[in-house]
Order: structure tokens, then C-alpha cells, then sequence
């Protein structure tokens, strides 16, 4: 398996913890690494943030436009929004830099999925079936892709993973009943699920980064 190119910004020296962190549609890497200093992550933990960049690929629901993405989205609806096989094409990607980083010294139990819309999907899509126990998974402006099956092809070890998931009340993109739906199968399934909401559109603010940053900081701890 490619593993995808991508930002790399450690916070010290010799991480013990990792963080995937995936964009959203059309965007790149880069357009979240910004982020890293507004977390406010403890100086002890030394964390490897890692900013991937999505293949890029025709998206139906913008006039097959080639741009970067996760998978394809082919209509405005919940239902038929996510091409299931590019989900689960995106999920392999995911798992290949994940072995990457257990390669370099990094326990899958010390790793966070994260994302946002787009790559917020992925990191819940393949964060709670990822085989090994995860950190925590982070969500976004985002909702559950095939949110009917996923109690049942959750992984054992992650049944009971942290979540935090934060949207925007005027969303038009992503729209909030979407996310409150997710929500709510993921808590209804077991899942812990800590969530908030600003009154924004499709975007984060700093609250909710800073709130983003004091959740990692409970889940992975000291090194």
C-alpha cells in the first residue's frame, strides 16, 4: 500500500503519541497544520502531528471536478452522500500510515484519527473499525458514513473508544441533523461521545480547537 504524502510537525522531540489528522474535500494537508499551536498541547507530551494529502479524484457533486478527496460524493443527501468503496479505499490509506507510525515507535493505543467533514468521516469510519485499540477519534463538521452497519462492524477493540465531535448550528454543507444523528447511533451503540456546538457554518473556531487540544491531552497522556 502508497503511503500518502504528507505534513509532519512534531511537537518535541521523539514523539510517543501521533495524530492523524485528515482534511476535507478539496483541501490538503496544509490546510489544517496550522492548527498544532492553537492546541495547546502539554510540553510534555511530544506528540507527532501527521497532515495527510488526499489522492486526487473526479467528484461527482461538484461536475466531476478533479480535486483532492476521501471519496467521491454523489448527491446533498445523508443517505447516498459517501461512495462506499472510496471510503473504504481511504480507510486502507489510513491504516498504511498508521502502520507507519507503529513502525517508528508509535502504539496504535497512543494514536488519534482525525478529521474534518470529509476526513472527519474517515477518521470515524476507520477509526472504530481499526483492529487494534485507538487513543481517541476526532470528528469535525462531519457525520457517520454507513451509519446503519457500524455497531456491527465496529472492532472489538474499539467499541468503547473516545469520541469528540464538534459541528457548526448554521452548517450548510454538512447539515447539523446529520451530525446529531451520528451522535446519537454512536451513543445509543455504547460509544462515549464528547460533543459540542458554535454557532458557525462549514468551519472550526478557535474554542473548538482549543477544546479539540484538551481532549488529545486526555487521551494519550504522558508518553
Amino acid at each position: 500500500m502508497t503511503t500518502l504524502p504528507a505534513i509532519e510537525i512534531e511537537t518535541a522531540p521523539n514523539p510517543t503519541a501521533a495524530v492523524i489528522w485528515m482534511h476535507g474535500l478539496g483541501d490538503d494537508g496544509r490546510g489544517w497544520s496550522d492548527v498544532v499551536p492553537m492546541l495547546g498541547i502539554p510540553p510534555g507530551l511530544a506528540v507527532r502531528f501527521v497532515f495527510p494529502h488526499a489522492p486526487v479524484m473526479p467528484v461527482t457533486i461538484n461536475n466531476g471536478m478533479q480535486m483532492r478527496a476521501w471519496y467521491d460524493v454523489r448527491q446533498a443527501d445523508l443517505s447516498e452522500r459517501a461512495d462506499l468503496d472510496g471510503v473504504r479505499r481511504s480507510q486502507a490509506l489510513v491504516a498504511a500510515l498508521q502502520a507507519r507510525e507503529i513502525a517508528r515507535g508509535v502504539a496504535p493505543a497512543r494514536t488519534v484519527l482525525a478529521g474534518f467533514s470529509q476526513g472527519g468521516a474517515i477518521a470515524l469510519y476507520a477509526g472504530l473499525r481499526y483492529p487494534e485499540r485507538l487513543a481517541g477519534v476526532v470528528g469535525l463538521s462531519t457525520y457517520l458514513v454507513a451509519s446503519a452497519s457500524t455497531a456491527a462492524e465496529a472492532s472489538a477493540a474499539n467499541r468503547d473508544v473516545p469520541i469528540f465531535m464538534a459541528h457548526g448550528t448554521h452548517d450548510p454543507v454538512v447539515r447539523l441533523a446529520w451530525a446529531e444523528h451520528s451522535r446519537d447511533v454512536l451513543r445509543t451503540a455504547g460509544w462515549n461521545v464528547e460533543w459540542h456546538t458554535w454557532p458557525i457554518e462549514h468551519s472550526a473556531v478557535q474554542e473548538e480547537i482549543v477544546a479539540v487540544g484538551r481532549f488529545l491531552a486526555r487521551v494519550l497522556g504522558a508518553g
